[in-house]
């Protein structure tokens, strides 16, 4: 694991000019059945950066991340309203993949298209200097940014939580699939949410 402030990065960009090259992106346009809307959030003065893997059918509409039940599962395990989750002063929320994937045939979401992550994910580490923790939603962003092992699973990487934190938190997706993931793990709840929720505590009224 790397530390967030030794990691290697390219140039610093200015994150909103960033952000509008991102949301213009059209690189996977030719794969996909539906328009590409890539979705972000985020400033330069962020604090906290969440990375899940791709918007779903709903973040698609909406156009914000996180504007479903998963998103009302995650600010639970966060301990944040909806204001301060929303507020880019705060927090940065970029998926590994911007945009909506697309549903495989048993009408689940695809998994993030791989074009995005080497196109713009250390453009936009560089462009969020102040981060202090990141959130890593699920087993694509944590073995991407813990140089994980191809053969890593998700229960393995995120029962190691003490070895990345407080820099970064592995987690499971919020999704409600997951529930019987969450009732066949109790610990998390009892040990990863606490530690979690009073980091982002720390973190939160500095940044006010």
């Amino acid at each position: 694991m790397t530390d967030l402030k030794s990691r290697p990065r390219p140039m610093p960009e200015d994150f909103e000019k960033l952000a509008a090259d991102i949301r213009a992106c059209r690189v996977c346009q030719p794969a996909l059945s539906h328009p590409c809307r890539p979705v972000l959030q985020g400033s330069a003065p962020a604090r906290i950066r969440i990375i899940g893997q791709a918007p779903g059918t709903r973040v698609q509409a909406s156009g914000q991340p996180f504007t479903d039940p998963s998103g009302d599962r995650l600010r639970s395990w966060m301990g944040v309203s909806e204001a301060e989750f929303y507020d880019p002063r705060l927090f940065a929320i970029t998926p590994m993949g911007f945009c909506f994937p697309g549903l495989d045939a048993k009408g689940s979401d695809l998994p993030p298209r791989r074009e995005c992550a080497p196109l713009w994910h250390d453009r936009v580490t560089a462009s969020l200097p102040d981060v202090e923790m990141i959130l890593l939603v699920g087993l694509h962003a944590q073995r991407r940014y813990l140089a994980l092992p191809s053969s890593a699973t998700l229960t393995g990487t995120v029962l190691r939580w003490r070895e990345f934190f407080p820099q970064y938190v592995a987690l499971p997706h919020p999704s409600w699939r997951n529930s019987g993931w969450l009732k066949r793990n109790p610990w998390f709840e009892n040990e990863v949410l606490p530690s979690l929720r009073l980091r982002i505590r720390e973190i939160l009224p500095r940044t006010l």
